[in-house]
């Protein structure tokens, strides 16, 4: 009884004591003064800079590079798959940016794309990070300040990131004798909150979006090195729609399936990977799938993860005359532009590139009139239950 009296006495203590010790948010951000401070042990680079500096063709982290991956090069030089260690001791390493992703759809698990203006123009970087609910601490909009030190930088799939060398042994994988391998792995929790500290408050409206038509996306396709520069943009297309297509390997778009109750086709739940939803199942193999979008000319994809918290939401569609339309809904796309080639031994094409959303939000589309929701209705998306024709009722699809 005595003891927990004295318990009591000493918890009311710690709380009046932090109540009159109130932690300032302003103490968790750097300004710029602190930032100079920071940096005084070595040199703050651009992301372009870090990267011719310090990311080569090859790698230096082993010198027989047989231990990559065997997807990772098909003998022209050139390596889709790299890592290049950066001494944890001597002058600092620093870069800077601001976070341009957000991960509460799902949809960039573990990882963080940073932006920063140098001369007018977007320089980009992706964060590999073992950190969940990394939005919670890096949310959109903030800026970061990250000293490089002891770290890494590579490419997965030719996507240049900061990163820290991963042995792949997962012998069960989809072609795993292609796959097992060094390769760029995410950066253990302890070092982003020792590594990474946050200048000023997250401040969205300082994000750069480069408005791009689908041509422009897609007109460097064959240029594997030079797409490097442009992976990781923050992008927005206007005038685009959904025309309810998906991206075979190796051939044309094709038509998705719309779910058929009585055959169960089209049934995103089970094997079918072509049922017309952002992202069916892939049985937990894994891989993004992708949905394609036209602007009436050229097409390119939106990228979903299968565990996104929209994976199973209808693709934009209404009904016409009692069938299935998909592109009445039109508009606006933004998103994270990627280049992601995974497999040396595939010729480069189209395909290659993707725009990533970060959630629904990111869509902004608004019926077109041809058919029965009046022109001008935003679409909002909705998990998928079936929208009987002529039952709307203000929502695309009827909850």
């Amino acid at each position: 009884m005595k003891t927990s009296k004295y318990l009591f006495i000493a918890a009311v203590t710690a709380l009046f004591v932090a109540c009159n010790n109130d932690i300032k948010p302003e103490s968790f951000y750097l300004d710029e003064k602190q930032v100079e401070e920071q940096i005084a042990d070595g040199r703050l680079y651009t992301i372009n800079e870090f990267l011719d500096a310090f990311m080569t063709e090859k790698g230096n982290y082993l010198s027989d590079t047989s231990l990559y991956r065997t997807r990772a090069t098909n003998g022209n030089g050139i390596y889709l798959f790299s890592i290049d260690t950066l001494p944890s001791t001597g002058p600092g390493i620093y870069i800077r940016g601001r976070v341009t992703t957000d991960d509460f759809g799902g949809n960039f698990y573990k990882a963080l794309v940073i932006q920063q203006i140098v001369d007018g123009k977007q320089q980009n970087l992706r964060l590999s990070i073992d950190l969940g609910s990394a939005s919670g601490m890096y949310p959109r909009g903030q800026e970061l300040l990250i000293r490089c030190n002891g770290l890494a930088v590579g490419r997965y799939s030719n996507q240049p990131q900061l990163c820290v060398p991963s042995y792949n042994n997962n012998t069960n994988a989809q072609h795993a004798d292609q796959k097992v391998g060094w390769n760029p792995g995410r950066i253990p929790a302890p070092l982003c909150r020792k590594n990474f500290k946050m200048i000023g408050t997250p401040d969205e409206s300082k994000l750069q979006y480069d408005e791009v038509t689908i041509a422009e996306c897609i007109a460097n396709y064959t240029d594997i090195v030079g797409a490097r520069k442009i992976d990781g943009r923050l992008v927005i297309l206007k005038d685009v729609w959904f025309d309810g297509k998906y991206k075979p390997q190796n051939s044309a778009p094709a038509l998705c399936v719309h779910y058929d109750p009585a055959t169960g086709a089209g049934n995103p739940d089970v094997a079918d990977s072509n049922a017309d939803v952002f992202a069916p199942t892939t049985n937990n193999v894994g891989f993004p799938q992708s949905r394609c979008i036209t602007d009436g000319k050229d097409w390119t994809l939106i990228s979903t993860s299968e565990y996104a918290k929209y994976a199973h939401f209808y693709l934009p569609y209404e009904y016409v005359n009692g069938a299935v339309k998909y592109g009445t809904f039109k508009g606006t796309v933004k998103g994270i532009l990627g280049y992601y080639m995974d497999n040396a031994g595939y010729d480069p094409d189209v395909a290659k590139w993707a725009i990533t959303i970060c959630d629904l939000n990111d869509l902004d589309l608004y019926a077109d009139g041809t058919g029965e929701v009046p022109a001008g209705t935003k679409w909002e998306g909705k998990l998928r239950k079936e929208w009987q024709p002529g039952k709307f009722s203000g929502s695309i699809l009827e909850d």
